[in-house]
Parts: structure tokens; sequence; C-alpha cells
């Protein structure tokens, strides 16, 4: 955050000469909320040049990479037009960024709604359908089957009443490919399928998208 000198502001609770501390609060301040990111938000690459994430994409406030700038944790790439003054200075406003210590990838996926769709490509795991899904346990929670990366798929809701409480053999129902638990990379490639409906033209040659871009 911006103090009202303009000057990166500690938040409540945290000690400026703590690099330990500000290193691990840095490591997680992914922002996902869309309204802090309606105006310039930054591409955050890690120090390896690669997006720390494709879906979400990771990007910034422009207050953050701003932030991020004055404590020296990143390099500007590339800017807007847009300047940012305080009582000391002006920055343009930064539109890509690079972490200057590389950050580990996570090794493990949070069992989430958001990621088992993901990594189903938000598809129906039965038909291929898109649009509303749900999710289906492969051998129902009646049988004895648990709610696990290798037994909850996504499904439609036809296919998922179709199934219901039966076993994939009775239900006349099979899957696209086998339900497994996907490693971060695996969520990072499948996340390159998804491009977000947004791409600012500074962020273009440092994503590798596969689905192809309008003109």
């Amino acid at each position: 955050m911006l103090d009202h000198g303009g000057r990166p502001g500690a938040r409540q609770g945290e000690k400026t000469g703590d690099r330990h501390g500000e290193k691990a609060e840095f490591r997680t301040q992914f922002v996902r909320e869309p309204s802090a990111l309606r105006h310039h938000p930054a591409l955050v690459l890690n120090a390896d040049f690669r997006p720390l994430s494709y879906y979400p994409l990771s990007l910034w406030p422009w207050q953050e990479a701003v932030k991020a700038v004055c404590l020296d944790r990143v390099t500007i790439l590339a800017e807007y037009d847009e300047v940012v003054r305080s009582q000391r200075q002006s920055i343009r406003i930064p539109s890509v960024v690079v972490l200057k210590e590389f950050v580990r990838p996570q090794k493990r996926v949070a069992f989430t709604r958001f990621n088992l769709f993901l990594r189903d490509g938000f598809c129906c795991q039965y038909c291929g359908a898109k649009g509303d899904l749900t999710f289906d346990h492969v051998v129902p929670r009646s049988k004895g089957g648990v709610t696990s990366w290798e037994n909850v798929v996504a499904a439609c809701a036809p296919c998922n009443l179709k199934k219901a409480n039966k076993s994939l053999k009775a239900s006349g129902l099979r899957l696209r490919k086998p339900a497994r638990e996907p490693s971060a990379e695996d969520m990072h490639q499948i996340g390159r399928r998804f491009p977000p409906g947004h791409l600012h033209e500074s962020w273009i040659d440092f994503l590798y998208w596969d689905a192809e871009l309008e003109a």
C-alpha cells in the first residue's frame, strides 16, 4: 500500500526491518479480486521470466507493483504511459515486473472446486459438455467412495443425474480420462489453455498460450 506521501507503507503489525517476514508476506500477495485489478494491473513473472501462475494469471494491482519496486524486490520490464506521483518522485506504473528472487512453486495442489474444474478443463468428464458444472463421486459415497482427487470429477447436470448413485458400469457412463491428483506443473500447463479476456499488449511477449488469440 502507499502512505499519504506516496511512499510504501508498512502493513499493520509488519516490521519494515524484518526482511524474512517481508519475503514471506510477498510470496503470497496474489490478487484474485477483479475490482482490485480493474486499472493498470501488473503481470508478475518469477525470476525465470515465467508467470507465477497462468490461471488465475499472476497479476498485482498497480499499488502492489509500485510497492515492490520501491522495496527493490522486482525489476520493471514494461510500463504503462500513466504516471503516479508523490512529493519526492514520479514513477510510470509498471505493467510487467520480474521477481529478483525465485519463488519455488508449491508442490501440492489444494483440493478445491475451482482446481478440480481446472484439472478437468472445465468440461464434463463423462460427455465433454461445457458450461454449468457440478462434481460427481465416481464411486458413490454410499458405496464407500471418498472425496479425493482420484474419485471426484467435473460433471454436467444430465450426466450427474444419469449416474446418480450407480457405479460406472451400472450407469453406462465412461470417464474421458482417469481421475488423478494433478501436480502444480500440470495445473500450470492446463491454465495456459484458458487465457483471460483482457491481455495488455505489453504482456504478450511473456505469455505462451495454447489457445489462439483474437486479433
